[in-house]
């Protein structure tokens, strides 16, 4: 299976978003990835004050990604966006996972919300605006078992050991990660995930500015199990293609069976 991460710099312009998401889709089909992962919140990142209202699953961005899929004939989990949520006040941080006809094949709500206070560095409260989901997702990607996740999540080790012990292969992560904790953590993270659970890890992250005062990290990435970086992103919007060997990591769990091995 080829892979995909698109890099974005989403901003407070819906559409300028979805174009320049497209043109990535786009650059990833031409170099034949079968599947193609975009960032966290590719719909919008901007001021809270002017975030567009929330919509359903088949509104406009769902039918955006899933013509995308169709005309592209690929893959794409579109990364996430602002879904209308359980009430007023809160949305959901979503992923969408659509075919290569198109045909919706997964939703993903996002579990664990960012709630950190850094004196003086940073403070974000995501669950003021934003209510958890409440199950892990495995999706069939043409017999390749993909279990999905969502930036803060990478952070929670036993929603991963989840997904591995459901079946997964190849583990997602589209993130809109920030600098401070990225430049730390970020690769780190990813090559433990990979490593615990013997899986392929596929991470879309955000890059640059994004009002107001944010900047996220990037460096988008593919990581095999064995913990090795197959690819990954320069400090810039682009895509990055990676070759996923299955029988490597047949042979990886087959030689070091620690997911076999495990007692709890």
């Amino acid at each position: 299976m080829r892979v995909a991460v698109c890099q974005l710099n989403a901003r407070d312009e819906p559409q300028e978003n979805l174009k320049t998401a497209h043109e990535l889709l786009r650059r990833a089909a031409a170099a034949g990835a079968d599947l193609a992962v975009l960032p966290e919140y590719v719909d919008y990142l901007g001021p809270g004050a002017r975030q567009p209202e929330p919509q359903p699953v088949d509104g406009e961005f769902g039918t955006f990604f899933a013509n995308a899929a169709r005309e592209l004939g690929m893959w794409v989990l579109a990364g996430s966006f602002h879904e209308v949520g359980p009430d007023p006040e809160h949305t959901y941080n979503t992923s969408l996972v659509f075919d290569r006809s198109g045909a919706l094949a997964a939703t993903y709500r996002k579990i664990h919300l960012y709630d950190v206070e850094i004196p003086g560095r940073v403070s974000y409260l995501e669950s003021a605006g934003v209510a958890p989901g409440t199950e892990p997702v495995v999706a069939d990607v043409e017999g390749v078992r993909v279990g999905l996740s969502i930036c803060y999540d990478l952070r929670f080790p036993e929603l991963y050991r989840r997904l591995a012990i459901a079946g997964a292969e190849i583990l997602v992560v589209p993130a809109a990660f920030m600098m401070h904790t990225g430049r730390d953590h970020w690769e780190i993270l990813l090559r433990a995930r990979a490593i615990e659970n013997q899986c392929y890890v596929v991470a879309a992250g955000q890059i640059g500015d994004h009002d107001p005062g944010r900047t996220c990290f990037g460096r988008s990435m593919v990581v095999d199990p064995w913990g090795t970086v197959l690819g990954q992103a320069p400090d810039a919007v682009g895509v990055t293609v990676v070759d996923v060997d299955l029988d490597r990591l047949r042979r990886i769990r087959a030689e070091l069976p620690s997911l076999a091995n495990r007692r709890l």
